[in-house]
């Protein structure tokens, strides 16, 4: 679902809707709209007298949907071909699953699980299990798939359970099971990672493990074994009497096997760098009022958080944005930060897992499915606070490639230079060469200035950081 209207009135087509043959996902005047044919509409009629339906939306566990006519639409001939449209809340950030935390893609398959309860109870059902139908509002989980419910048909078993395997349970099995990140499998395959895959890196030792056995060695049997003929599996189930209660026995074991998944990593490189920093006292009050009178000029709509750590300067952000993207690389810094939003019910943070030297791409059918980090939201403020050196000396990122990216975004920015003196770049360069000699302070400073129109500046006491609140210009927001 896009989060962003297109250049003009005219209705732009999300390109990631066209594997979906029953509805269209389009976007027009900063709100997202559905097309959807015949056999979906009548499941919509359904769904919207459903408990499920009312129940999901006023907690926040479905996305706000209503059925709007075309005609109350502008130039909207093009969705004359769907028998219905559909407006959606518009989600004000859209992310994947794998820049989730680890618990945010538990609660998100926790999510699919309860709803599909749910759906079983009043007849219906949900078609698949994409780990995509899931979007956040800050740290709640909400799906955003309605056209996924239908009305459920007697004797059919519940066609997403190898989707759910391969999107949500195998991803996070991976993690709790072997401590191996999972992010790198999802965004290796936009379908999630296969059961024979999967099968594979699993040990013996591992099968004694909660779904194992189960949901990864026989389904990976069952594959191989229907591979070759020209049998289904839905139809080999469907002749011995399939019934409801046998799917909402799988969702409730499922269900204690999502539950009972855990990561167990209590420390990373920079998960404990909030408490443990070369900062004063003194100066991280300095810094933190500096943030503070940045983010107080204006009223800012989006703002990212770069190098966010565990979000303390992302709660400063949020005090006069209406909506904040906080990333960082360390997956247990945003794990932490997560569990705290959680637990306040934060809609106003989304934390990510992103490492800015190599963000998401482009995915999918010719690259459109899942779109890259920047072209889902440009911000009006940035953050790139203790990053740049990170940047520049632990992905040897030119430093005029980071600030020409930065100015490419079109938006104002709150940087913090850490010179080579400080303890924090000494410790990064102890096993390096310094080769890196165009990071200097004078050398930043010549090239902020070429690229933004610096609004203030101020040294903190060690002498060693130095804080810029820079405001972009208006040829730095066509890239």
């Amino acid at each position: 679902m896009p989060n962003q209207p297109g250049p003009d009135n005219s209705f732009i087509i999300e390109p990631g809707s066209f594997r979906d043959r029953h509805g269209r996902v389009f976007y027009h005047d900063d709100a997202v709209f559905r097309g959807i044919s015949e056999q979906v509409f009548n499941d919509w009629k359904l769904l919207s007298a459903k408990k499920i339906f009312v129940e999901g939306i006023k907690d926040g566990k479905l996305i706000a949907t209503e059925l709007v006519s075309p005609q109350q639409i502008p130039d909207s001939a093009s969705l004359n071909n769907w028998a219905a449209i559909l407006k959606h809340q518009k989600i004000p950030f859209i992310s994947y699953p794998y820049e989730w935390s680890f618990g945010m893609l538990k609660d998100a398959a926790k999510l699919q699980l309860e709803l599909l309860h749910q759906a079983l109870d009043e007849e219906m059902i949900l078609k698949d299990s994409s780990s995509f139908n899931i979007q956040w509002i800050g740290a709640k989980p909400v799906f955003i798939d309605i056209a996924s419910f239908e009305k459920l048909v007697p004797g059919t078993p519940w066609a997403g359970y190898r989707q759910f395997c391969e999107m949500f349970l195998y991803p996070l099995m991976l993690q709790a099971y072997k401590d191996i990140p999972f992010h790198s499998w999802l965004r290796g395959s936009i379908d999630g990672i296969h059961p024979e895959d999967f099968k594979n890196i699993m040990t013996l030792r591992d099968f004694f493990h909660a779904g194992v056995f189960v949901d990864v060695y026989l389904q990976a049997k069952l594959q191989i074994k229907y591979a070759g003929t020209t049998k289904r599996v839905k139809d080999d189930i469907k002749a011995v009497g399939f019934r409801k209660e046998m799917i909402i026995s799988n969702v409730r074991r499922l269900t204690k096997i999502v539950n009972g998944l855990n990561w167990n990593r209590a420390k990373s490189e920079w998960s404990d760098y909030a408490d443990d920093n070369s900062y004063s006292s003194q100066d991280a009050k300095l810094k933190e009022d500096f943030i503070r009178q940045a983010v107080q000029t204006q009223r800012w709509k989006l703002v990212w958080d770069l190098g966010c750590n565990t979000g303390r300067y992302s709660r400063i952000a949020s005090e006069n944005a209406q909506y904040v993207v906080a990333m960082d690389s360390d997956h247990l810094a945003i794990e932490r930060l997560y569990n705290v939003l959680r637990s306040e019910n934060n809609r106003s943070i989304l934390p990510l897992v992103v490492n800015l030297a190599d963000s998401s791409p482009n995915l999918g059918w010719r690259g459109l499915e899942r779109k890259s980090l920047t072209e889902r939201g440009k911000p009006d403020l940035i953050l790139a606070l203790a990053l740049i050196h990170h940047v520049v000396i632990s992905a040897n990122i030119p430093l005029a490639e980071f600030i020409d990216w930065l100015a490419s975004l079109g938006s104002n920015l709150v940087i913090e230079f850490v010179t080579k003196a400080d303890p924090m770049v000494k410790m990064l360069l102890k096993n390096k060469d310094d080769q890196y000699h165009d990071y200097e302070l004078d050398n930043f400073e010549r090239i902020l200035a070429s690229k933004f129109t610096t609004v203030k500046q101020s040294p903190l006491t060690s002498g060693t950081r130095y804080l810029f609140y820079a405001e972009a210009r208006m040829s730095n927001e066509i890239y």
